[in-house]
């Protein structure tokens, strides 16, 4: 994981009446930059918390990056088709997470995307246009009912082989949660985490304000904001098919998988979550993107928040209701 920033100011905000410091740390981990923001009247406790937090994110690297060879969740995918792989409580609950959300969506979230990543060039590319054989092909490997958890002897086992599954829907909202989890261990009160600008998390609210004010980009327009909301110990994702696409034959074929169908969801330009936690903001914005609206109005966990933007003919942004 390497660092980009660390910087410590003197910051001259009041909070009942006590001048406060602010730290800003930055660095590039699990495929995405992580930046802290940090208030507090204790320089030490500031730095030793930021730094907590960047070691748990480099400690989640090694074990849910599918790029490292040695990591957990790579010897679940080499393995798990052959016998059944035991793992570490902490992946067997997060495993355990990504199929109770499969459950829930009717398959349009799924962590088993992998071989469609793959042949639709999204591992470790840009994109490209694979043949309908190609898609045909890895199609029978998609599926959460291809992975088997045994709670009791808290293994993994994959029902054919085929199988590869993709931290990238839930890896930042993980990260995030455990990142604010050790953060709050030193008792820091006032604290912004984010992954990449698209999961991010706000302890308590920054000094004077009502909330970590965060902006919603507008999903064609780079440097407008369409929507502008405040976090307080709670966190958004949002996902968009402006972050990773490509285009081939006349159309625009985005990174977001439907995995039921083995191509890029074609209808939502963006969908932002709010949730409690990271990994359920994170993990929502998927589903709501593939099925779209309706769906997700019927369908939205209680406690969520969700802002959506599609065009119908023009641009058409709202709150789900």
């Amino acid at each position: 994981m390497k660092h980009f920033v660390v910087l410590l100011l003197l910051f001259p905000a009041l909070l009942c009446g006590e001048e406060l410091l602010r730290l800003e740390d930055t660095a590039d981990a699990m495929g995405a930059t992580y930046t802290v923001v940090l208030y507090g009247d204790d320089q030490e406790q500031l730095q030793s918390a930021s730094q907590a937090a960047f070691d748990e994110v480099r400690r989640l690297d090694r074990m849910l990056s599918n790029y490292r060879p040695q990591s957990e969740w790579s010897e679940v995918n080499r393995s798990a088709a052959e016998r059944p792989v035991r793992v570490s409580p902490e992946l067997f609950e997060l495993l355990e997470a990504c199929l109770s959300y499969s459950r829930a969506s009717e398959g349009a979230f799924d962590v088993s995307v992998g071989p469609l990543m793959r042949v639709w060039g999204f591992y470790k590319g840009t994109g490209r246009l694979p043949m309908k054989e190609e898609i045909a092909a890895v199609l029978p490997a998609v599926g959460y009912r291809n992975i088997e958890l045994d709670r009791e002897n808290r293994t993994v086992h994959f029902l054919r082989r085929g199988v590869d599954l993709d931290p990238g829907g839930i890896g930042k909202g993980y990260a995030v949660d455990r990142m604010v989890a050790r953060i709050r261990e030193f008792k820091i009160t006032s604290a912004l985490v984010s992954a990449g600008g698209s999961t991010i998390y706000g302890i308590g609210t920054p000094p004077g304000d009502k909330g970590w004010k965060v902006k919603i980009r507008h999903p064609r327009e780079w440097n407008e904001t369409i929507e502008e909301v405040y976090l307080k110990d709670e966190s958004m994702s949002t996902s968009g098919d402006y972050e990773k696409f490509f285009e081939a034959e006349g159309k625009v074929y985005s990174h977001i998988m439907d995995p039921r169908s083995g191509y890029p969801a074609p209808g939502m330009l963006s969908v932002s979550v709010i949730a409690k936690k990271a990994l359920d903001s994170e993990a929502w914005t998927k589903p709501f993107f593939i099925l779209g609206r309706g769906w997700a109005a019927k369908h939205k966990p209680q406690g969520l928040r969700a802002f959506t933007c599609e065009d119908r003919s023009e641009l058409a942004c709202a709150w789900l209701q």
